[in-house]
This record gives C-alpha cells, sequence and structure tokens, in this order.
C-alpha cells in the first residue's frame, strides 16, 4: 500500500552522487543530481581519489547553490591525538567555505565542530555504524542532522527505525560494497597499515583466499544496484539515496545519476516500462554483477559468489603478450581512446588502472579496435602475464572548458536583517560596513506576508564580482506585504552601497573565533583522573573457555554468557532492531545480578546504558577512540573508561593517554576481529592469501554474523600510564605464533 503524506504521495528523495574530482561534481550536477558528497586532500574516506583543492571547493560549493543544489563535505576519517590541531584549522576553513553539510565519523571531529564551529551541519557517515532506534538516540544527542544507516541493514530494519526518528536518513542505493560492517573492518590496515578507515584502503577483500575446502573470493561482495526498490524506498520516507563511487571517472557518474534521475522522475504507472533503460544506462558503468545488497534476506545470502573474480568492469581479454612499451590481447569489446582499463592479476591483486591513449590495431595506429581484433595497448606500468583486462570506463568530456569558466570565489558577508512596518535594518557581522537602513511604510498582508526565505533568496543576489551573501539572520516583528519591485530596489540600494565602500579583502573571519577558543580549551585539557598504584586488568573470556592468569583480574563475557564469577558484560557490536529488546532485558538481568561493568563496542549501547549511569562503561572495540577529543565526547554519555584503538601505534596510544580525560586501556593480548559480516561466507575455519597470511574464519549461530581473525595473536608489551585488557575470546595464553599489529609500526 503507498504511503502518503498530508500532500499525497511522498515527494522524491534527494539523489546523491559521488564527486571524486571537480568534472565528476559537474557531471553529477549536468545527470540531475539534487547533492554531491565530496573531499578535500585529507581527513576523507577516499584519499586515494583526485579529490579537491580548497580554492575548487569554494568554487563548486558556489556553483552548486547557483543551481539550488548542494554540496556535502566529506571530513569521515579517524584522526590521531596529533592530528587534532590540523583537524581545527580545516574545521575552521571548510566554515567559512559554507558547504551545506559535513559528512563525519570520529567522535573528536564531531565535538570539535559542534562545540567550536557550529555553523557546521554534521551528517553522521555510515562509517559510524548507526543501525537500530538505540544507535539514532545517540546520534541525535551528538547533535547530528542526518544518519547515513548502516549498508548491512535490510528494507525491513530500515522501515522500523524510520518510526523511530525524526533524524533525516540517507542509504546507498548504488555502487560497490564492502563486506565488512561499516567502521568496523582492519582487514586492509592489518595487512600493512593501510587503514580504510583512513581512506586508503587496498582492498583485501577482492584477492583470493585459499582454504581446505578450495580457493576464491570469500570476501568480495556483488555490487549494489536498487533501481527497482526506488518506489518502496520513497515510501518509507528516506531523505537521501546516495551512490558509491568517489573513486570512479565522469561517464560513470553521469550514467549512473542519469539512470536514477530518470527512474525517480518517472510516473508510477510508467515506472515498470523504464527499468530496462535504466539497466541499459548502468550497464555503461562496468562494475560487477548487480545484487540487491543486504536489502533483502536472499540477496544477503548469495552477496558472495567465491568462484567470481573481485574486479570491477567489463572482461575485454587476457593479456598474451608483454612487451617493454604495453600489453597486448585479443579484445572482446569495443575499445576506443579515452577508455579506461584495468589489469588483473589471476590472484585477485590489485592491478594496475590507465587510460587508452595510444593503441594499435594489427600493427596499425587506430582510435578503436572491434570484437576479435588484436590489440597492443601502450603503457609504462608493470603488467601481469595473462592478466585479465577489464573495461572499468569509457571515454569522457573532461570539462576542462566548464571549470575554466567557474568564476573565482567571492568573499561571503553575513547579514544580519530586521523588517518591521518602519524600516528595514542590515548589518554585516563580519566586516568594517555602516549600519544600513531605509525608511519603509508597509502594510498588514492579507494574504502571503513576506517571509525571511524571500528575504533571504533577494539578497543573495548580490550581483557583485567580489561579494556573495554567507549566512542570513532575519527577523521580521509582523506579517506584511512587501512589494516585490520594492524588495528588489532595496537589495539593488544595499549591494550597490556594499560595493562602493567595502574593499575585497577587508572581510574577517568569524571562524578564528572558534578556532581560537579550541586552542585555548585543548592546551588546558589534561587527564581528569588518578590512576591507582596497581592497574587491575580485565580478562575477556568464553563460558568455559581459558581461564585468566590473574585470579582478581576482572572477569569479561559476553552480556548473555554472564555467570557468578564475572565481573563485566560486553555488550554486541551489532543488534537488529528486531534483537533491540533482548539485549535490554539481558542488561537489565546483568545489573539485578550485581554486574557493575558493562562494555560497549558500539555507540547503540550508550543509550541502553542510559540508566546505568554511574556504573563503569568501557568504550572498547570495534569502536574506535583514537583521541582525546572524542574520549571528552564519550564521557557525556557517562563512560569511564576508552580502549585505544587497534590501529594506533605506540606514540599515538602515549598521545592519547597524556591527553584523554578518560583512563586510557590497550589491547594488549588476543585475535581481533578484522572483519564482521552478515554476509554468507562460503568458507570456514583457515585461510591463507597468495602471501602465505593466515586467518581464521568462523560463523556466529546465533548473531548470524561471520567474523575473520588474524592466525597470529595480537601481543604488544605492558605500557606504563595504562590499563591492561587480554581478549581470551578467541586465543589462548603461550601462543608461539604472534605479531604486533600497527603497534610497532605506523598507521597510514
Amino acid at each position: 500500500m503507498k504511503i502518503t503524506t498530508n500532500s499525497g504521495v511522498r515527494p522524491n528523495p534527494e539523489l546523491l552522487a559521488p564527486a571524486g574530482s571537480p568534472a565528476c561534481a559537474l557531471a553529477a550536477f549536468e545527470a540531475g543530481a539534487d547533492a554531491i558528497y565530496a573531499g578535500l586532500a585529507k581527513f576523507n574516506a577516499r584519499e586515494r581519489g583526485e579529490n579537491f583543492t580548497p580554492e575548487r571547493m569554494s568554487q563548486i560549493i558556489a556553483h552548486a547553490h547557483r543551481l539550488g543544489r548542494k554540496v556535502y563535505l566529506t571530513l569521515n576519517t579517524l584522526v590521531k591525538e596529533s592530528e587534532l590541531p590540523e583537524v581545527a584549522e580545516t574545521l575552521a576553513m571548510l566554515e567559512e567555505m559554507g558547504p551545506d553539510a559535513l559528512l563525519v565519523q570520529d567522535l573528536g571531529i564531531i565535538r570539535m565542530a559542534r562545540e567550536y564551529f557550529p555553523k557546521l551541519v554534521l551528517h553522521a557517515s555510515t562509517q559510524m555504524g548507526f543501525h537500530n532506534s538505540a544507535g539514532l538516540e545517540v546520534a541525535e544527542k551528538l547533535g547530528v542532522t542526518r544518519v547515513v544507516l548502516e549498508r548491512q541493514m535490510t528494507l525491513e530494519e530500515i522501515a522500523a527505525v524510520r518510526k523511530s526518528t525524526k533524524l533525516e536518513l540517507e542509504v546507498f542505493v548504488h555502487g560497490a560494497l564492502c563486506a565488512s560492517l561499516s567502521g568496523a573492518c582492519l582487514f586492509s590496515s592489518y595487512l600493512g597499515g593501510y587503514s580504510g578507515n583512513r581512506g586508503k584502503c587496498k582492498q583485501p577483500c577482492r584477492r583470493r583466499y585459499f582454504g581446505k575446502g578450495g580457493n576464491g573470493f570469500f570476501f568480495s561482495p556483488q555490487d549494489l544496484c536498487t533501481i527497482e526498490l526506488l518506489p518502496q524506498l520513497r515510501e518509507l520516507g528516506i531523505e537521501s539515496l546516495k551512490i558509491e563511487g568517489r573513486l570512479k571517472q565522469p561517464d560513470y557518474v553521469k550514467q549512473t545519476v542519469g539512470a536514477y534521475r530518470m527512474l525517480l522522475d518517472t510516473p508510477p504507472d510508467e515506472f515498470a516500462k523504464r527499468l530496462g533503460e535504466a539497466r541499459n544506462m548502468l550497464s555503461k558503468g562496468c562494475g560487477r554483477k548487480w545484487s540487491l545488497g543486504f536489502y533483502t534476506k536472499e540477496s544477503g545470502d548469495t552477496l558472495i559468489s567465491h568462484d567470481s573474480l573481485g574486479a570491477a568492469g567489463q572482461l575485454c581479454g587476457s593479456v598474451s603478450e608483454l612487451r617493454e612499451n604495453g600489453f597486448g590481447f585479443t579484445t572482446s569489446k569495443r575499445l576506443f581512446l579515452g577508455d579506461r582499463v584495468r589489469v588483473q592479476p589471476q590472484s585477485g591483486d590489485e592491478g594496475p588502472a590507465l587510460t587508452v591513449t595510444r593503441m594499435f590495431v594489427d600493427n596499425e595506429p587506430a582510435r578503436k579496435a572491434l570484437p576479435g581484433q588484436r590489440v597492443l595497448v601502450l603503457c609504462d606500468k608493470p603488467v601481469a602475464p595473462g592478466g585479465l583486462v577489464f573495461k572499468i570506463g569509457e571515454s569522457f568530456a573532461d570539462y576542462s572548458k566548464e571549470l575554466a569558466a567557474l568564476p573565482p570565489p567571492r568573499e561571503k558577508l553575513n547579514l544580519a536583517l530586521k523588517l518591521t512596518a518602519s524600516k528595514i535594518e542590515i548589518e554585516l557581522t563580519n566586516a568594517p560596513f555602516p549600519h544600513w537602513e531605509r525608511a519603509l511604510s508597509l502594510q498588514a498582508a492579507s494574504s502571503r506576508p513576506v517571509t525571511a526565505e524571500t528575504l533571504e533568496k533577494e539578497f543573495a543576489a548580490a550581483d557583485s564580482e567580489q561579494f556573495a551573501l554567507g549566512s542570513f539572520r532575519c527577523e521580521i516583528d509582523g506579517g506584511y506585504f512587501l512589494p516585490a519591485s520594492e524588495l528588489k530596489s532595496l537589495r539593488r540600494a544595499f549591494w550597490d552601497e556594499v560595493k562602493s565602500v567595502l574593499r575585497p579583502g577587508s572581510t574577517f573571519r568569524e571562524s578564528a573565533v572558534g578556532l581560537e577558543k579550541f586552542r585555548r580549551a585543548y592546551l588546558e585539557m589534561k587527564p581528569a583522573y588518578t590512576l591507582p598504584e596497581h592497574l587491575t586488568e580485565t580478562v575477556a573470556m568464553k563460558p568455559n573457555g581459558a581461564e585468566p592468569g590473574n585470579r582478581k583480574a576482572i572477569r569479561a563475557c559476553g552480556v548473555f554468557d554472564f555467570n557468578k564469577l564475572s565481573n563485566e558484560a560486553i555488550l554486541p557490536e551489532f543488534c537488529p532492531e528486531e534483537k533491540l529488546e533482548s539485549v535490554r532485558r539481558a542488561v537489565r538481568n546483568a545489573a539485578a545480578s550485581g554486574i557493575r561493568r558493562f562494555r560497549i563496542t558500539s555507540l547503540y549501547a550508550l543509550a541502553l546504558l542510559e540508566k546505568y549511569r554511574g556504573n563503569e562503561i568501557i568504550a572498547s572495540p570495534p569502536l574506535p577512540v583514537c583521541n582525546s577529543m572524542a574520549a571528552l565526547e564519550l564521557s557525556r554519555f557517562g563512560v569511564t573508561r576508552a580502549t585505544a584503538h587497534l590501529e594506533l601505534e605506540k606514540e599515538s596510544v602515549e598521545a592519547l593517554r597524556d591527553k584523554s580525560v578518560l583512563p586510557v586501556e590497550l589491547y594488549r593480548y588476543g585475535r581481533p576481529v578484522l572483519l564482521i559480516t552478515r554476509a554468507r561466507i562460503p568458507a570456514e575455519g583457515e585461510l591463507r592469501d597468495a602471501r602465505g597470511n593466515g586467518f581464521v574464519i568462523r560463523f556466529d549461530k546465533r548473531s548470524g554474523l561471520t567474523r575473520l581473525y588474524p592466525q597470529k595473536i595480537h601481543s604488544v608489551p605492558r605500557l606504563a600510564g595504562v590499563y591492561d585488557y587480554y581478549d581470551l575470546q578467541n586465543a589462548h595464553w603461550n601462543s608461539q605464533e604472534t605479531g604486533t599489529f600497527n603497534y610497532d609500526g605506523s598507521w597510514f
């Protein structure tokens, strides 16, 4: 049954497009995107992309606003303690830039933005892992206005949480999928320090792995395509539909946005007829096999096809000839100059991608090659013998002329306007400009009185090459009729005077005030606790598992598994809406049995423990705490201790310890979870990759989750001034095969 509002059928949700480059941004707007999401060179989850300079980003934001579109900036990585001053500088710059929202993951960045740069609107990244109504309660208290939901939720679960919150909800509708729960993947980081939480994922999930039952691509999901679900997503009341692909080129963005735009604008009675046309458009995007992702249980169960190579694109052939200046193959697809290809090793390791700038067909220079023809592509990158050649993009306009034609960024003037029956007054709050006013004689409006929105829209028409409207505050003391011609005359008079009086470069940055406040507060921050002389260690155990070596150790176990010897209950890292009440009951039972310590592994648990403030609450992996600002934010919710994020190297743990208002705990021993998924993985037990790295994969029937662990036990030495945490849930004492993850190295 169709869900309706007071105005009838629900309006179209926002169509949100990826923009990994300025050209992609223009392609997205040209194809009909309502908004784009994009990042600068640092602190965004796609640092491997081209991304934007601050100057170009300012131009794109201004261009989007002229079109009536929106730009969301991504500052959605985890940050170390040493990076907080630079993050503060970035936040100050972004506040001046004026994006429509900031997409964030790190609790420390949320804290800094909310407290010191309040003009920034905050959206919670999918990396924060919000997936139930309890989590959305926490999100609202954090001060975000929109949540990008966990990608492994079903449609039924999304429908349930939609009813529980007034926050805007955003979901992914198209593109590549991660195998792991969002924000909980350490796979790439474990294999060399290239963290997906830092925008540097090397995609080990796309590689081939070897087990006792055979080999395959056990962690490589099919791509997401939800065109057939668009009517349902609209009826659910989802505010934004997000397309993945900030590492893609403009051709992909244009084709994908165009297909979804066409279907969103298609009348319901014609929708089914146009699905074929949309599929044809999307097929040019050169992705993997399509699926409905995790939106249906059936799709989640078949999402991993282990015998399919993890590469994306249209297979064109395999390398049969290697030369110093290129490689040869017989193509099975049309190939043109300007197309992009990737040569994928059979191992599944990442292969080189390149744009075809020169090629030969039958030893003659050519601009195109037809199926069945012998092709030599010139390139200077190493190519694997027998590598599979995938077409990953078509030739596209580079938008260089359009980008060159964008006007330079203008200085933004922040206006405070007051309107009464007798006059209009305007103050510039960020520039040395005299008080401006004009006398009026307004009458009460019988209908359609002038509104703040009308005034803002009018005064945004600055007609100036140097200045533009920034923030706008408005006060109207009644309902007045203000003729459009008179309003335009007032606007022209105001801006003419601004242009004649105000010199370019004379505005001051209001964000500088917030930056200075942050600097002062940060310099004054210091640990707000005194550690006891002897720090009691905590040991996490399974029922009937390995025992602590120290009898005085705090014994931790799952909240469903505690017994009379337990001192601490661990809440699950993932709790779908249908199981939320059972976790609430388990918490109540634990508290009634005398448990006074709770370990949270996901933000939703903060809402469940609201009634139990005063007990000890420890934030623990996979919930990441990387910096003192994140610890400070968690202290608002009653958290009393924080485990240093597993990816942190020793220096960063020490920096966190020396600044955190919460005592810090170190994960000293155990098998950390590298990947957690709801997908059905067609493998169990021990696995190895082509380099000999060993892993263990286990399915948990109670939670329905599959977890990947390293074969090696994580073991690091004691660090002064922090508590010790030993994890025996999937490990035993005295293992001979150990490692230190990133602790002794560098976390990229």
